[in-house]
C-alpha cells in the first residue's frame, strides 16, 4: 500500500492529503515547453521539481503515468490572446520555418531536461498532432452553449460559468479583473473581457504559417485548449495532478479548467502543483530580457548540470529562489564534498572498492551486500519518505543525506541509503565518485593514513592519549577525518 502523501494544492490553497482516483495509481499532466526559444534555467527549475514530485510519489509506492505536451502552435506572445504567435515570432527571428524552429528548440529543451537528471514523461505529444481532437472539443463546447463564434474566431463564454476564478481569493479576483480591464489589449469580438479564444481564423492573423481547415474557416487552435485535449486523450476524463509554474495559474490553468469541465460535464482535476519563480538579482528569469541563461550555457561555463539540480533541491518548490554565480559556486563546493565523502566510503572498505568497476555493477553489488544494517537503512528511508511526502520537503531530504554520511554505521549501509535516496534526488553521487579520476587517493597519502592509524592504536593501547590525540589532529590538518566505530577505525577525506 502506498504511503500517505501531502502537498500544497493550489486549487484549495492548503496542504492536503493526496487521494488519487484509483488507489495506488497517479495520472499526471505537466505543461510542456513552447518550442520557439531555449528554455532558461528558471523553466528547468519547474521541470526538476515536477520530476522530483513524480519520483517522490513512486518512492512512496505510487505508480505514476505522466503526460506532457509540446506547444508548437497557438501560443501568443501574450497569454491573453493578443500579440503574435510565439512560434511565428521565432521563425521570423531566425529566418526558418516553424517546424525547423520547433525541431531545433525541442531537441535543445530535452538536452537540458535530461542533463539535470529528469526522467522523460511517459507520453510527449506535440500540439500539431492533435488538431482533430481540438476541433471536436470546440464543436462540443459550441453545442453545449459554452462557446460562440464572433469575428471569425471561436471564443469560450466565461459568463456561462458559476465560478471562473477558481484559483483566486476574493481580493485576487478583483485584482485580476482590473488586470483584464486595463492591461490587456481589447478584443472587440469578445462578449466578456475574460473570454478566450478556442480557435483562431485568418480574421485574427492572416500570415499564420500553420493552419488547418475547420468548420469555422482555415485557422489554428488557441493555446489553452491543447493541454485539455492532450490530457483527456492520454489520461481519460479524470486527471489526478496537473503541474506547471506559478505563471501558468492565470489565465492558462484557469482556462483549462473552464473548458475541460464544461466539455466533460464533471470535475476534471482535483490537485494542482505549481513551482515558484527562479529570480536573478534583476527579477524573474525571462526570455524577453535578451540572452537566455540555459543549463547548456552553465555546462559550457564548467558547471555540472546536477549541481544545478542540487541547487534547486536545497530550496522549497513553493518559494522564489534567487540565482547567482556566487551561490552556484558554493553549491559546487558542497556537491563536490558530498562526492568526496561517498568516494571515501568506497575506498574505506576493500571489499566495496573491489566492486567499483562500473556504476551499474557497483550499485547492484551494494544493494545485495549482506553487511547492510537493515534497521538503520529502514530508519533513514522512513525519515526520507516522511520528508518528501510532506509537501515535497527536499531541503529536509538533503539534510538526511548529510545525516546518513555522518551516521555511526558501516560503509555498505551508508552507500545503500545514498543509493536509495537517489531514486528521488537523482544527484548521482555514487556515479560521480566512481568516475572522478581526480579524486583518486594518492598511494603515499593512503599509506601515511594507515600507518598513522596504527600508531594511534598503539598509543591508545599504551594509554598515551595525548599522543593519540596529536595523531588524530595531524590527520585532521591534512584533511583526513577518523572515527572509532564498532567495525574499527574508519577514515574519510574532508
Amino acid at each position: 500500500m502506498a504511503r500517505k502523501f501531502s502537498f500544497y494544492n493550489t486549487l484549495s490553497r492548503t496542504v492536503e492529503e493526496f487521494i488519487p482516483n484509483e488507489e495506488g495509481k497517479v495520472s499526471m499532466y505537466t505543461c510542456g515547453p513552447t518550442v520557439y526559444h531555449f528554455a532558461h534555467i528558471g523553466n528547468i527549475r519547474t521541470y526538476i521539481m515536477q520530476d522530483t514530485l513524480i519520483k517522490a510519489l513512486e518512492y512512496c509506492g505510487y505508480d505514476v503515468k505522466r503526460v506532457m505536451n509540446i506547444t508548437d502552435v497557438g501560443h501568443l506572445s501574450s497569454d491573453a490572446d493578443t500579440g503574435e504567435d510565439k512560434m511565428l515570432e521565432g521563425a521570423k527571428r531566425e529566418h526558418k520555418t516553424i517546424m525547423e524552429i520547433a525541431d531545433f528548440y525541442a531537441k535543445a529543451f530535452f538536452k537540458d531536461f535530461d542533463s539535470v537528471g529528469n526522467k522523460r514523461p511517459d507520453v510527449i505529444e506535440p500540439a500539431t498532432n492533435c488538431i482533430p481532437e481540438f476541433i471536436h472539443m470546440v464543436e462540443t463546447l459550441l453545442d453545449k452553449g459554452y462557446a460562440y463564434v464572433a469575428g471569425g474566431n471561436v471564443y469560450f463564454d466565461t459568463s456561462k460559468l458559476e465560478e471562473y476564478y477558481v484559483f483566486s481569493s476574493a481580493i485576487e479576483k478583483e485584482q485580476l479583473q482590473i488586470g483584464v480591464r486595463d492591461d490587456v489589449e481589447e478584443d472587440l469580438a469578445k462578449r466578456n473581457k475574460t473570454d478566450f479564444v478556442l480557435w483562431f481564423t485568418k480574421s485574427k492573423f492572416e500570415d499564420q504559417a500553420l493552419k488547418w481547415d475547420s468548420p469555422w474557416g482555415v485557422g489554428y487552435p488557441g493555446w489553452h485548449i491543447e493541454c485539455s485535449c492532450i490530457s483527456i486523450k492520454h489520461l481519460g476524463e479524470y486527471v489526478d495532478i496537473h503541474c506547471g509554474g506559478v505563471d501558468n495559474i492565470f489565465p492558462h490553468h484557469t482556462n483549462e479548467i473552464a473548458q475541460s469541465e464544461s466539455y466533460l460535464g464533471h470535475r476534471w482535476c482535483k490537485y494542482w502543483f505549481h513551482s515558484n519563480h527562479l529570480n536573478d538579482r534583476s527579477g524573474k528569469m525571462s526570455k524577453s530580457k535578451g540572452a537566455v541563461l540555459t543549463v547548456s550555457v552553465l555546462q559550457e561555463k564548467g558547471y555540472d548540470p546536477l549541481v544545478y539540480r542540487f541547487f534547486c533541491l536545497q530550496s522549497h518548490y513553493r518559494k522564489p529562489l534567487e540565482f547567482s554565480y556566487e551561490v552556484l559556486d558554493n553549491t559546487v563546493t558542497a556537491y563536490n564534498n558530498l562526492v568526496k565523502k561517498v568516494e571515501s566510503l568506497i575506498n574505506s572498505d576493500e571489499t566495496i572498492k573491489a566492486a567499483a568497476e562500473n556504476r551499474d555493477s557497483f550499485l547492484e553489488a551494494i544493494r545485495n551486500r549482506s553487511d547492510i544494517d537493515a534497521g538503520v537503512k529502514k530508519e533513514f528511508e522512513d525519515k526520507f519518505a516522511d520528508a518528501i511526502s510532506n509537501d515535497l520537503n527536499t531541503s529536509m531530504a538533503i539534510t538526511l543525506l548529510y545525516d546518513i554520511l555522518k551516521a555511526d554505521t558501516n560503509a555498505a549501509t551508508k552507500l545503500a541509503v545514498v543509493d536509495s535516496f537517489d531514486k528521488v534526488l537523482s544527484l548521482d553521487l555514487i556515479g560521480h565518485a566512481l568516475l572522478d579520476d581526480s579524486a583518486d587517493i594518492d598511494p603515499e597519502l593512503e599509506a601515511f593514513i594507515k600507518e598513522a592509524i596504527e600508531q594511534r592504536a598503539a598509543a591508545k593501547k599504551a594509554k598515551d592519549f595525548a599522543k593519540a590525540d596529536a595523531i588524530r589532529d595531524e590527520l585532521l590538518a591534512k584533511g583526513v577525518e577518523i572515527k572509532d566505530t564498532r567495525e574499527g577505525v574508519k577514515w574519510n577525506l574532508i
